[in-house]
């Protein structure tokens, strides 16, 4: 009886198929079969394509037309492929004077291995390799090599609910990309119910054309995503994800959230998303090995060495922000000599401050000046120079002090343990004034001296304002030329530079080089640099450069990374020609290509022999 019941009971529950045959049911043909499968397999294929990290990047039509005929159609697009994604490697600069490669090397691997250990990375590739820079004389230079793409797996499935995603801004996916972690400041909008703790798709919302015509990501920041084209609420309406489509094929990686949804929008700071599996991996080096390595684009660190800076010489870096090519220039000069750092910005000269203090280099003078008025007269010029001139006398070596010595309004330098607020200060209008420190605060001191002052610890409190230099008043120059930067990668957007900006950027660049003419000596060296593709800031401005400056001549390169140049001209439809190099002469300029076996950001170097002038 029992066993009849059972038998009875297992045929009532057993689940009926879907397509039982019966005589309103027959059973499926095959051809019914095939033909669902065929839609499951499309339908799975649209997601796949959906989930994936497939960017376009957008031009202008006309600054399009302009690079095509400049590049050729095929180098264009392979350039503008590139350029969406990163640099396949992080390229790191090691400060000679108080460490070497091989213990960096040594002590990243370490790092990096404890990172993966502690992490959730799902792309199971780190420890990632390291390796020297095999240029010769850079084998200062580590590379650190990533991975990527991946194909990432996000869970979606056509019967299940949708993935939950968090949507980020352009500029913090491009972030992303390099190797940084989801802030909150970063996001934009996300899934509904998300808590803290869950996992996540990150995609990233590209501004879009409006209406008056600028750019914009039509995105109120805080919408709840529905995840879905077309969905139902709970009581039975349509609702429509507007930013569905635009989302397709801009999926950066996958996260677990560190806040709430409600956590998200609710605080101003703070990490959002944890990253840990994502399409490109690169690793952060941010807080890493501070004083020791410096993280820095290959071309940047080729044009201080085509700048050939010597001891005891005195250089200027024009436009020096962040300080970048200004600590790689002091470094290659052994600390011996002169480097004055300008930029017109407070705070850029404060970064450059902290970051020559950070790698301990004393020949660093940084000054608030504007590039386009660096030249004054004799008159003006004379309480800067000698100020700069005895740069190396404003700094205090007695570890029994720990001073900053103050001359009018800037702060030269720091002591040992870093305090702006040092508890023993002295000035040109003080002595020695001791104040109560505790046992403490005493702690604190020693471990600075021991650890060397880290970057978030030596903080200047003035910048001192230049009236400009003298003319003829030094051996080098260097212009990094505030540009387009349309060589930059990551990069996921550009169509707001226009023909009329392009050319807008070579006017000012222009003034800027008329400037470095007449602060270097004859026999003296000027490199020009940019990091943009653009012809019209490039080849353009050397041309203008050897046609207004009959005593300028380009020199020879070393070392030589980088590709030839432009030949040619271009002509507007306004009939301005723009006129590029002459044969003969791209050989002695670098052009460094994004989408070249060396794997680089786009970049321009010129370097100019200053013969006797007029």
């Amino acid at each position: 009886m029992k066993k009849g019941v059972r038998s009875l009971l297992n045929k009532s529950i057993r689940p009926k198929p879907l397509f039982a045959p019966s005589p309103l049911n027959p059973s499926p043909s095959p051809m019914m079969i095939m033909d669902q499968q065929q839609q499951q397999q499309q339908q799975q294929q649209q997601e796949d394509e959906r989930y994936s990290y497939n960017p376009k990047l957008h031009w202008n039509p006309q600054v399009e037309d302009y690079f095509i005929k400049a590049y050729g159609f095929d180098h264009f697009s392979r350039i503008s492929n590139a350029l969406t994604r990163p640099s396949s490697y992080s390229c790191i600069r090691v400060n000679t004077l108080k460490s070497t490669p091989d213990a960096v090397i040594d002590k990243l691997r370490a790092i990096l291995l404890l990172n993966s250990q502690d992490s959730e990375n799902k792309n199971g590739n780190l420890p990632m390799d390291i390796v020297k820079c095999d240029i010769p004389g850079m084998d200062y230079v580590v590379f650190v090599k990533g991975s990527g793409p991946h194909s990432i797996h996000y869970g979606y499935h056509p019967e299940k609910n949708p993935v939950k995603e968090v949507v980020v801004s352009r500029k913090c996916a491009e972030a992303v990309l390099r190797g940084a972690q989801v802030y909150v400041p970063g996001v934009l909008a996300c899934s509904a119910h998300v808590e803290k703790g869950e996992s996540v798709a990150v995609s990233v919302a590209i501004e879009q054309p409006g209406v008056d015509g600028g750019w914009g990501v039509g995105m109120t920041r805080g919408i709840v995503l529905q995840g879905d084209q077309t969905v139902f609420d709970m009581c039975g309406y349509l609702i429509v994800d507007p930013y569905h489509l635009e989302r397709k094929g801009l999926y950066i990686g996958q996260g677990t959230t560190m806040l709430s949804r409600a956590g998200i929008f609710r605080v101003l700071k703070g990490l959002a998303v944890n990253m840990n599996n994502r399409v490109f991996n690169l690793p952060s080096f941010h807080g890493i090995l501070e004083g020791e390595i410096f993280l820095q684009n290959l071309p940047s660190i080729v044009t201080a060495h085509v700048l050939d800076p010597q001891k005891g010489e005195r250089i200027l870096d024009m436009c020096a922000a962040p300080g970048g090519k200004t600590t790689a220039i002091a470094l290659l000069m052994k600390d011996e000599g002169l480097v004055i750092a300008n930029d017109r910005s407070h705070n850029k000269v404060l970064d450059i401050q902290k970051l020559a203090a950070e790698f301990g280099l004393k020949c660093i003078s940084a000054y608030k000046l504007d590039a386009l008025k660096a030249v004054c007269e004799k008159s003006e010029c004379n309480q800067d120079m000698d100020a700069s001139s005895q740069n190396q006398d404003m700094y205090v070596n007695d570890q029994s002090l720990n001073t900053v010595i103050s001359q009018g309004d800037k702060v030269v330098g720091e002591g040992l343990n870093g305090h702006a607020n040092s508890k023993e200060n002295v000035t040109n209008e003080t002595t020695n004034e001791k104040s109560y420190v505790s046992n403490a605060e005493m702690r604190k001191d020693m471990r600075r001296m021991k650890n060397g002052p880290g970057r978030n610890q030596t903080i200047s409190r003035r910048v001192e304002k230049s009236k400009g230099f003298l003319a003829s008043s030094f051996d080098r120059v260097l212009l990094d030329a505030p540009c387009s930067a349309l060589g930059l990668r990551p990069r996921l957007f550009s169509a707001e530079e226009t023909l009329e900006s392009l050319r807008s950027h070579g006017k000012y660049q222009r003034r800027m080089l008329d400037q470095a003419v007449q602060l270097v000596r004859p026999g003296g060296v000027i490199v020009y640099s940019t990091c943009t593709l653009n012809p019209g800031e490039n080849e353009a401005l050397v041309r203008y450069a050897l046609d207004t400056h009959k005593f300028l001549s380009l020199a020879p390169q070393h070392p030589r990374v980088g590709g030839p140049g432009l030949v040619g001209q271009h002509e507007f439809s306004d009939g301005y020609i723009e006129k590029w190099l002459k044969p003969g002469e791209e050989e002695l300029v670098q052009r460094f290509d994004p989408s070249a076996s060396t794997d680089t950001i786009g970049f321009f170097i010129a370097k100019f022999a200053v013969g006797p002038k007029e």
